[in-house]
């Protein structure tokens, strides 16, 4: 990639989803390329307060930060802030050989050994929603909280447009000071990327514009969360045709679909720990809150942990083109990389396992027939100890992967013990 920019950043997504890394002057840029960056595998154990967790790496062992040329963006400069050039990276070997415990080999993996096994690919998408203080008395949805972002709205539109990374709708949302940006479906590790991209793209051009931003789950225990809902469909890998919809099937799901579904559900008290992993996280996990209200799958249900989207035909629209699955337990303080690959070896054990498409819930369900459902861990300490006892589950990451995650999410609740819910999601907001 021809740049000007003075510097070329190497990132990577820790598993806190904070993107960490090394940057080289300009002129190192093709030699990084092909070499990378120095790394240290500690640095996995980084807990979203910027402390280390103990880990079984300790100061010894070295890796190198690998760069993949196609995730490439740039930045450029506006007034006295400096452009940039950042890549998202694997974390390999001195030698180059893959790292066990990197994210992005995690997802990748998982991603190909779908399509080994069954023929299959994954396209995705990741919403974002985040805080932008400054819209104080503004009406959700209203065109005058939607101008009250200006011209930061607009210019992230358009620099989003300008990188790479397809925006495709932004508006303002239903909490207080809330919007939300999404991006156009894509190959599922490309989609990861991106989510990882959008985030740091948020937050710089916002110090830009003397405003800052939050992705916190939960900022206000008496106000509205933020999630990241996380949509999937399939397709065939040969044709490029969707596999997931079938219009004579309850909520016009494929048997196969539903097998792939019925994994994550099966799956999703464990599976939790790694969408949604801040300690505040799971006071946004609750019903009435239109995050996640049970482990059921429901047509159209914004309180359902996986939902059937609505299709249009109007304007031509092909409903079989657009049919999605789409998971709301996930929220910004998780790993992209991590969820793609968790929620695809979900739904590859459905299907392996043969699991009985799960009832598919119809829009107009009352919360009355809906008792009974399973719930969702109601702590991330509990979220981390069915992590732990699914055997499944843990049974995908690599030990020390695993256990350093365990590590972090523990560290992590530690520095906030004792606080009340107000105090904890004012802490995980300060670094989110």
């Amino acid at each position: 990639m021809m740049t000007t920019a003075p510097t070329v950043f190497v990132a990577t997504s820790d598993l806190t989803g904070h993107a960490r890394g090394r940057a080289v002057p300009r002129d190192a840029h093709d030699a990084v390329l092909k070499r990378g960056v120095g790394w240290v595998p500690a640095d996995l154990a980084l807990t979203a307060f910027g402390d280390l967790a103990p880990n079984v790496f300790g100061s010894t062992g070295d890796l190198r930060l690998l760069p993949d040329a196609s995730s490439g963006i740039e930045i450029p400069a506006a007034a006295d802030a400096p452009g940039v050039l950042m890549y998202l990276a694997d974390q390999v070997l001195p030698d180059g050989t893959r790292w066990s415990c990197c994210p992005r080999t995690f997802a990748r993996t998982a991603l190909a050994d779908l399509k080994d096994a069954t023929g299959l690919e994954v396209v995705a998408s990741f919403e974002h929603e985040f805080m932008l203080p400054g819209a104080a008395g503004s009406a959700p949805f209203s065109f005058t909280r939607y101008r009250s972002a200006e011209p930061f709205g607009s210019n992230l539109v358009t620099l989003l447009g300008q990188i790479g990374l397809e925006p495709e709708t932004w508006l303002p949302e239903f909490g207080a000071d809330q919007f939300e940006i999404t991006l156009r479906p894509s190959d599922a590790l490309v989609a990861a990327d991106r989510a990882i991209l959008l985030k740091e793209v948020v937050r710089d051009l916002a110090a830009r514009h003397g405003r800052r931003v939050t992705f916190a789950p939960l900022p206000d225990p008496d106000g509205s969360g933020n999630g990241v809902h996380v949509h999937l469909s399939l397709r065939d890998a040969a044709t490029g045709q969707p596999v997931l919809f079938a219009p004579d099937q309850p909520g016009r799901l494929s048997t196969i679909g539903g097998k792939f579904a019925a994994g994550m559900l099966a799956h999703a008290r464990a599976l939790v720990a790694i969408t949604a992993g801040s300690p505040s996280s799971y006071l946004r996990l609750k019903p009435h809150r239109w995050s996640a209200g049970g482990i059921f799958l429901a047509e159209h249900n914004r309180e359902a942990l996986l939902r059937i989207c609505p299709t249009s035909t109007i304007g031509d629209g092909v409903p079989a083109e657009q049919f999605n699955l789409e998971y709301r337990a996930a929220d910004a303080t998780a790993n992209p990389w991590l969820v793609i690959g968790a929620l695809v070896r979900a739904g590859l054990h459905g299907i392996q396992a043969g699991y009985e498409t799960p009832r598919v819930w119809p829009e107009e369900v009352t919360e009355t027939e809906l008792v009974g459902v399973p719930a969702l861990p109601e702590s991330l300490s509990e979220a981390l100890a069915e992590l732990t006892a699914d055997r499944t589950v843990a049974g995908w990451f690599h030990p020390d992967l695993r256990e350093t995650y365990l590590a972090v999410k523990q560290a992590e609740l530690a520095r906030v013990a004792g606080h009340d819910q107000r105090e904890l999601c004012n802490r995980v907001a300060d670094v989110y």
